[in-house]
């Protein structure tokens, strides 16, 4: 299980510019699940 781990990929948070003009689809549903995240998130922490 150990080794298993060092060969995940390391997710990071970057910032990108979002774009409703280019968004396509797969952009807006990604961004329906971003926000999704940020208010279970916030839930949770009690916001």
């Amino acid at each position: 299980m150990e080794n298993e781990r060092k060969h995940l990929p390391v997710a990071r948070e970057e910032d990108v510019e979002y774009s409703e003009e280019l968004a396509d689809q797969a952009d807006r549903e990604a961004l329906e699940r971003s926000e999704a995240a940020n208010r279970r998130a916030a839930e949770e922490q009690g916001e």
